[in-house]
């Protein structure tokens, strides 16, 4: 899949991306995204959203921050401070998969989660690392009623088939 950009010219982009050309679920990241650009009034910006395999994700993690082990959302945010936002961010889909069947949600669903907590950090949210602790943060808060806001996802928990 080529990189797409997304919304008008005088808002933040985001660009979608899948190597693999597995599908993924276009049209619920760009929802989630413009909900969460609405919400924090961002005027600009550029987003990058790739989805990656647990081979690739695997190795970013460890290439870039020395970690070995599968992550589910890896973000880096390039920008200067005090300048629009520019992040890159990486989603696991085969993490995502085993997530959403763990949770027993829509695998487009964690997908959109997943972009969505990528591009806070990015923004400068952070939560607590205790996963008791971090579901009561306010980050974690914004990222659950923004995906609260969306219509609901069809599929069924960890299903690999995902739509555009």
């Amino acid at each position: 899949m080529e990189m797409t950009p997304t919304d008008p010219p005088d808002g933040p982009e985001l660009h979608l991306n899948a190597p693999s050309g597995r599908a993924i679920p276009e049209s619920r990241i760009r929802m989630a995204f413009a909900r969460l650009f609405a919400r924090l009034e961002l005027a600009a910006g550029e987003f990058s959203v790739t989805v990656l395999d647990d081979a690739a994700i695997r190795r970013m993690n460890r290439e870039h921050l020395d970690h070995d082990w599968v992550p589910d959302v890896l973000s880096f945010a390039l920008h200067e401070p005090d300048r629009p936002t520019i992040a890159d961010i990486y989603v696991g889909l085969d993490q995502a998969a085993r997530q959403a069947a763990e949770h027993g949600v829509p695998l487009e669903e964690e997908l959109a989660r997943l972009a969505l907590h990528g591009a806070l950090h990015t923004l400068g949210h952070d939560h607590p690392d205790d996963p008791v602790e971090r579901e009561d943060s306010p980050m974690y808060r914004l990222q659950e009623e923004i995906l609260s806001e969306l219509p609901p996802a069809s599929g069924s928990p960890g299903d690999p088939e995902v739509v555009r």
